[in-house]
């Protein structure tokens, strides 16, 4: 068998110039989100060249889940302090971001600076460096590569931490049932090679999930109360009405995919809409239960997924028309 050897290219031989090349073909949906695979964040670029203070970051993201701003700045270069300089300015004006440095070649020093910013900043604050490398078998099309070099100190320790908190006592009985529930459906998730992310397990009643837009969420819930598992889809935005009626304009079609009916829940009179499926004969206080139950909701989530997603990406609030103005043009 004859295999082929990687070669490595250099970055200019590619991109000539970083703004004018590198930044627009970073901006691509589709090398944003190997961008996001690589960090485990699902991005939407909402920006390039924005303005944050007296800078302006190479390319602006929100990170579906959360909506949180995602600040992107490159280098096809080794790292220098003009950039860290950057970095900083940018944490500077916003309350909560995640910024990413991406070079040719971090340097010591400033590896050592992103990890000492991720150490000393609190949750709300994230800082990764990536490295990007262009590689190539004999005459085949060049490929890019992502590799961390610098990452958030929780980012592979969430369970661990959740595990300290119950430990130490800091939660009640009922906040720490629910970071346990969480933390063991993000463990099934894994186990079963889920393509879906869900936030952080926190002590509380929901954990949301990525679906593919800012604005809108894919969640779980449970009711220690009532007794019973939650999963749905919500938007809130000014249009969140528009969109929810142009979903539900295809509401056959989605019940028949995920193969059950669901609740469909317009909320005219907020800038909420929300549609979802419970199941009432599951007790999330029941720990003995927890497996089956983790197991239905990661169906149900994959199939919301499934059915949604696609929609959900092409929605536009402006082919929304209102009964009133229906009927008028009927007239």
């Amino acid at each position: 068998m004859h295999l082929g050897q990687l070669k490595k290219v250099d970055l200019r031989q590619i991109w000539s110039d970083e703004a004018r090349d590198f930044t627009p073909w970073l901006a691509n949906e589709q090398n944003v989100a190997l961008l996001g695979d690589t960090i485990g964040l699902e991005l939407e670029v909402e920006a390039q060249e924005k303005n944050v203070g007296p800078f302006k970051a190479d390319i602006l993201c929100k990170e579906t889940t959360d909506d949180h701003f995602v600040l992107i700045e490159n280098q096809l270069e080794r790292t220098n302090h003009a950039h860290l300089g950057q970095l900083l300015t940018y944490a500077a004006g916003l309350n909560a971001v995640t910024i990413v440095w991406i070079a040719d070649h971090f340097t010591d020093e400033h590896r050592a600076a992103l990890d000492w910013l991720n150490e000393i900043t609190s949750e709300d604050f994230r800082f990764f460096g990536l490295e990007i490398e262009l590689w190539q078998i004999g005459e085949s099309e060049v490929a890019p590569k992502f590799n961390i070099v610098c990452k958030p100190n929780d980012w592979t320790s969430d369970i661990s931490r959740a595990t300290r908190s119950i430990s130490e006592g800091e939660l009640s009985d009922t906040k720490r049932l629910q970071l346990e529930y969480w933390t063991e459906l993000r463990q099934r998730l894994e186990a079963r090679n889920s393509p879906l992310r869900g936030t952080k397990p926190r002590p509380q009643h929901w954990n949301t999930f990525s679906i593919g837009r800012s604005q809108f969420n894919m969640h779980a819930g449970v009711n220690t109360q009532s007794g019973f598992v939650r999963v749905g889809i919500s938007c809130k935005s000014p249009h969140a009405l528009a969109h929810f009626e142009l979903l539900k304009q295809q509401k056959n079609e989605i019940e028949s995919e995920i193969g059950t009916e669901l609740e469909w829940e317009g909320l005219p009179n907020r800038k909420e809409s929300r549609i979802a499926i419970r199941r009432l004969d599951l007790d999330p206080t029941d720990r003995t239960d927890w497996p089956e139950q983790h197991e239905w909701i990661a169906n149900q989530l994959e199939a919301f997924d499934t059915a949604f997603r696609p929609r959900i990406r092409e929605l536009d609030a402006d082919d929304y028309i209102p009964d009133d103005e229906d009927n008028s043009a009927k007239e």
